[in-house]
């Protein structure tokens, strides 16, 4: 009898009980992060105002394992390991040879990828005895998130929400605040950088450059013991993000299959980077079976990898973070306002980046009515709604799958279902109610944003 598995679950006895960094086993080393006065490296002292001091030493380790803290497993198992899928269904739909697998991340307490982070980031923050974190959030999962853990570790939390998802998006406000979180628009009339944008723009929609540069200066300012958190971009938020691929390659052991194509959604490139940096560390290390691809998919309204610039250049809007070389759009760049908050930044994760320059992974950029046209298609067929931002990821798989059936080759693919849409029906009725629009990427915004990045001696940095 033929298999017809659908789901594969690992016990929690099999759950990772280390996070795998990939610096240990880059063919090249990242460029390093620059202090934003002086160009120079910058050293644990610089990182100490925003982060404790284990996160810094995660940020800047070589280790190849780092051991995920007891506290930190307990509370995982509230959902890990999550499942493996084969997409049997959608096969059938699509009428393809190929046999596609996702990882889906939707089954935590929030509904996304993002607890893998937020939970050690606020345990190491407690045990540095930290009162409050502020923090960013596009469409809100991050924010909720960080809510979760702070609850989970008695850590008061302060988000600032891009305005534009914020709006359209308020029960993410709503599961923040229930959680004992405090969440405001950005810009927002609380802080020096939001006051001067709402100046200049009162109309304005907002941005996760904003939105961080807000963060950054309310943790600053605090009467209280203060941190920020990232909720993706930096090396340490990618590695708590690798218990994604390290359970997926046991998962597919045990499916008997190994991936021929990796496809992810990117915006700063943390849920992307928590599959495909352990099959990439396989591979550095002669360990994969076969070649495979790695495939990034971006929005093409906000198309950092595709069209973006590898240089030097903030984190932030309000130019309050170290310098790092990434591929960017300008840190004053304002992305149109898509329904995928959370892909909607001006820069990549400086890792992700490295691997595109080095020729590690592809890039392809889709609009947003086609992913949510995907999406809508893998509901029909998986019942699952995918989250806008998984939308993207999931029309990158659909596209290769329909490769695959014109060539009539039977590959293994899997992407990362990152998070459900169940927040985001305001999008998804403006979608089948006719309303939605792609938002034009316009060159000459990336052009004018681009003029203001510094301009950075690459001979002093050594790369």
């Amino acid at each position: 009898m033929a298999d017809s598995t659908v789901k594969y679950f690992l016990p929690e006895s099999e759950a990772p009980t280390h996070w795998y960094n990939i610096q240990a086993d880059l063919p090249k080393p990242l460029p390093p992060v620059l202090h934003p006065g002086t160009h120079q490296p910058v050293g644990p002292d610089d990182l100490a105002p925003l982060f404790p001091p284990d996160l810094i030493m995660q940020e800047v380790s070589q280790e190849r394992w780092i051991e995920i803290p007891d506290e930190v497993q307990q509370v995982y198992k509230a959902w890990r390991p999550s499942p493996l899928y084969r997409a049997r269904a959608l096969e059938k739909a699509l009428g393809t040879p190929a046999k596609i697998f996702y990882k889906y991340e939707g089954v935590s307490p929030t509904g996304s990828h993002k607890p893998n982070t937020a939970v050690p980031q606020v345990y190491y923050n407690k045990k540095a005895g930290t009162k409050k974190i502020t923090t960013e959030t596009g469409a809100g999962q991050w924010g909720s998130s960080l809510a979760y853990a702070g609850a989970q570790f008695g850590v008061d939390i302060e988000v600032f929400q891009v305005k534009i998802s914020f709006e359209t998006k308020p029960y993410r406000g709503i599961f923040m605040n229930t959680f004992g979180a405090q969440c405001y628009p950005s810009p927002s009339d609380r802080t020096e950088v939001g006051k001067a944008i709402l100046a200049k723009d009162p109309e304005c929609t907002g941005s996760l450059g904003i939105a961080i540069s807000e963060a950054v200066e309310s943790c600053v300012k605090s009467d209280v013991p203060t941190k920020y958190c990232l909720g993706s971009v930096l090396n340490h938020v990618l590695m708590h993000q690798t218990v994604i691929g390290l359970e997926a390659i046991k998962q597919l052991e045990m499916a008997g299959e190994t991936p021929d194509v990796l496809v992810g959604c990117t915006g700063g490139g943390s849920n992307f980077a928590g599959m495909c940096l352990p099959f990439l560390g396989q591979k550095f290390r002669g360990e994969s079976k076969k070649p495979f691809r790695t495939v990034a998919v971006e929005p093409a309204a906000c198309p950092s990898l595709t069209k973006g610039k590898y240089a030097y250049d903030f984190g932030d809007t309000g130019k309050m973070t170290p310098l790092m070389k990434t591929h960017t759009l300008g840190h004053p760049f304002m992305p149109p306002p898509d329904h995928a908050g959370g892909l909607r930044y001006h820069g990549m994760a400086p890792i992700v980046s490295h691997l595109k320059q080095i020729g590690e992974l592809e890039a392809v950029a889709y609009k947003q009515t086609e992913c949510f046209e995907a999406g809508i298609l893998f509901a029909k067929s998986e019942g699952i709604l995918p989250a806008p931002e998984a939308n993207h990821a999931v029309k990158g798989a659909i596209e290769e799958a329909l490769r695959c059936k014109q060539s009539g080759s039977s590959e293994v693919i899997l992407f990362n279902l990152c998070g459900h849409g169940n927040f985001d029906m305001a999008a998804y009725d403006k979608f089948n109610a006719g309303k939605m629009q792609d938002n034009d990427f316009k060159q000459e915004d990336m052009a004018m944003a681009l003029a203001a990045i510094p301009a950075v001696k690459e001979a002093s940095t050594g790369n």
